[in-house]
């Protein structure tokens, strides 16, 4: 899968020791804006864009539900599907009354986990310290990921601490755990202990055997740290998914049941891995409207 950076749709806004709210800016008939997600990204090693984790906002067409859902685009950990799995994905919840928020995060050899596990925090955090602008419940923040992203999104939702070195302002004080997550072809064997295959984590990344041991594999295994406290999660998966094996998901789902998570999975006969809403492939087009029914269920989206 070809991953693209997400493009930038609007200026930059810092954010203070306070929570705030971006002012939308750019093209008026987009009504688009982007925020970073810190005045100064801890551990930063550079000021590039790849360096500067942002949210780009996407209003909801017409009157907001309540909802808002953060999208993480995948893209094995060094780039960003921006298009695939995230504009089209916004649009997709936006249609529905939900604020979106596409995630920028860190990531490559540069910023190897914990740094995205703690931008996925910080986007929560920043989206309920700032739930009354936007007009969104506390408690109906969602994430959405991707491949890769969705292997974060696991383990946004499995971990239960904060990952220390981030800011102390009134964003941080937030809890930093989403209210129900969604898993498109998560990207589980990239952290299969033997690290085989070209998108093995460490290798493909360049990260070091002294940074790789079993322990920091284990660490972002999600499946092994789910918890009855794990939001609710629906997983999407292809059964010849040949770069990232549907198995994955299938333990991923089946751990979620023994710990008593509400938890919806569904796999489909055919699809290339990276299909994002469903492309050109008529019988995936269905999983968004299984979503969809599950969300209405959930409460998160109106009947």
């Amino acid at each position: 899968m070809k991953a693209r950076l997400i493009a930038a749709c609007a200026l930059f806004y810092g954010a203070t020791a306070a929570a705030q709210t971006a002012t939308p800016v750019g093209d008026p008939m987009l009504h688009l804006s982007t925020v970073r997600l810190y005045q100064t990204p801890p551990g930063a090693k550079g000021s590039g864009l790849e360096d500067i984790p942002t949210l780009t906002v996407f209003p909801p067409f017409g009157e907001p539900n309540g909802t808002a859902v953060i999208v993480a685009p995948g893209g094995a950990y060094r780039g960003l599907a921006g298009d695939l799995e995230g504009r089209e994905v916004a649009d997709w919840f936006a249609t529905r009354g939900v604020t979106v928020f596409v995630l920028r995060y860190r990531l490559g050899g540069k910023y190897p986990l914990p740094v995205p596990l703690m931008d996925a925090q910080r986007a929560v955090q920043y989206i309920r310290a700032n739930a009354a602008s936007y007009k969104v419940e506390p408690r109906k923040i969602g994430f959405i990921g991707f491949s890769a992203g969705g292997h974060l999104g696991a383990v946004l939702e499995t971990e239960a601490a904060v990952v220390p070195g981030g800011p102390d302002d009134a964003i941080a004080r937030q809890s930093p755990r989403p209210d129900f997550v969604i898993l498109g072809y998560p990207a589980f064997s990239m952290f299969d202990k033997a690290q085989q295959g070209g998108l093995a984590y460490c290798p493909s990344l360049g990260i070091p055997a002294s940074t790789c041991t079993p322990a920091y594999l284990k660490r972002y295994t999600p499946a092994l740290h789910i918890t009855a406290a794990t939001p609710p999660t629906f997983i999407y998966h292809t059964a010849d998914d040949t770069s990232i094996p549907v198995e994955g998901s299938v333990e991923y789902f089946l751990a979620l049941k023994r710990a008593g998570v509400p938890a919806e999975l569904h796999v489909f006969e055919k699809g290339v891995h990276g299909t994002g809403l469903g492309g050109r492939q008529p019988s995936l087009r269905l999983w968004p409207a299984l979503l969809e029914q599950w969300l209405i269920a959930g409460g998160f989206l109106p009947r």
